[in-house]
């Protein structure tokens, strides 16, 4: 594969983003000149493969990837569009709006300018979770300066697409208010929720499912990190948390007309309505959500089989259900508290439920209806 991006290109930054960059490009032969503050970070990218350290006799970078936390990622693009005043300098971090308006008071030469922010990420950081194929099919925002060049445009587009990512063209703002919804704000209740775990008995955390995995996953994110992010996106984050206060008044105020009420023909007139209310509009909300192909998720029926814990159980089931003729939709694991099984939760076409289940069945796996 010759990709549309020559280099060298400089990647400021080695932690997740910028390593799995380096990582994608040098496993096409791209030239790739790494930098970060940390000796440690940086050589550790050297070492898995992301490139090599910049030298003082390196041939000028025609473009610049800074990969730096958003509370110091303008002061970064703006050191490095005046330190190579031809190459084309772009940044990852995931607030655009507040990046771009310290650019602008800053006076740098935006014409060379292209925010952009991949939609790609891992719970672990740092450059031994990097990975090449991080942005493969995932979206990539390339938000234009307003006075973008159209050839800085193209190279960042290239970039993104060289990167196996698709790109999406957005302006700062409309960027950092989608994110809110999508991404930030789902951040902040995945730890809400997860910290009222901290005083939980063991006894109840021991009942613990896949829904409160599901929702508490992102909880485990860097605090560091997120404060940053959080901070520059303050705006529009607060905007989405104040509706969801709302909601949430909403939804505890019904709850204590059900409690307060002797059973639930007593309810006052409306509460439990708002409840089921609410349940229906995360529904809808789901629903919206792009399914594996894009468009709107289509509805899969499921398939729960037990597996057992043990070395090759999973691929086996896998491939007997490849074996079957039926095209394995999404795939969802979760381990029996106490048990040395797990069971794994087979999305597929509806159509082919039963014709899948009889399979298995016979081939001598356990399902859970």
């Amino acid at each position: 594969m010759t990709l549309a991006t020559r280099g060298p290109v400089r990647i400021v930054g080695t932690g997740l983003l910028g390593t799995s960059v380096g990582l994608a490009l040098t496993t096409h032969g791209v030239d790739v000149v790494l930098h970060d503050p940390s000796r440690t970070a940086l050589a550790l990218a050297r070492d898995v493969g992301a490139g090599r350290p910049a030298g003082p006799d390196d041939v000028a970078p025609t473009l610049i990837v800074v990969a730096a936390p958003p509370d110091v990622t303008a002061d970064v693009v703006r050191a490095e569009l005046a330190a190579y005043p031809d190459a084309v300098v772009t940044d990852v971090a995931s607030v655009k709006g507040y990046v771009l308006a310290e650019l602008r008071a800053a006076g740098a030469d935006l014409a060379r300018y292209v925010g952009s922010h991949p939609m790609a990420g891992r719970e672990r950081s740092g450059p031994s979770a990097a990975v090449p194929d991080l942005f493969l099919g995932r979206p990539w925002v390339i938000a234009d300066s307003g006075s973008s060049h159209p050839d800085a445009v193209l190279a960042v587009r290239s970039l993104a697409v060289d990167l196996g990512a698709v790109p999406v063209a957005m302006d700062a703002d409309a960027h950092d208010a989608a994110v809110a919804a999508v991404s930030h704000v789902p951040q902040v209740a995945a730890s809400l929720v997860a910290a009222r775990l901290r005083g939980a008995d063991d006894a109840a955390l021991g009942l613990a499912g896949q829904g409160l995995r599901d929702v508490t996953r992102l909880a485990a994110s860097d605090p560091a990190l997120w404060t940053s992010i959080l901070a520059a996106n303050a705006d529009a984050v607060r905007d989405v948390l104040r509706e969801l206060r709302s909601d949430l008044d909403t939804v505890i105020d019904a709850l204590g007309q059900a409690a307060a009420a002797d059973g639930p023909e007593t309810v006052e007139l409306g509460a439990l309505a708002t409840l089921a209310q609410t349940i229906a509009d995360g529904n809808a909300g789901v629903a919206r959500i792009p399914g594996k192909h894009g468009g709107a998720q289509r509805v899969y029926g499921v398939v729960t089989v037990l597996v057992p814990d043990a070395p090759g159980e999973l691929a086996r089931l896998l491939t007997e259900v490849g074996e079957a003729g039926v095209n394995l939709e999404d795939l969802h694991l979760e381990h029996a508290a106490g048990r040395p099984v797990g069971m794994a939760e087979i999305s597929v076409l509806p159509g082919r439920v039963e014709h899948l289940e009889a399979e298995l069945t016979a081939r001598g796996w356990r399902l859970v209806s």
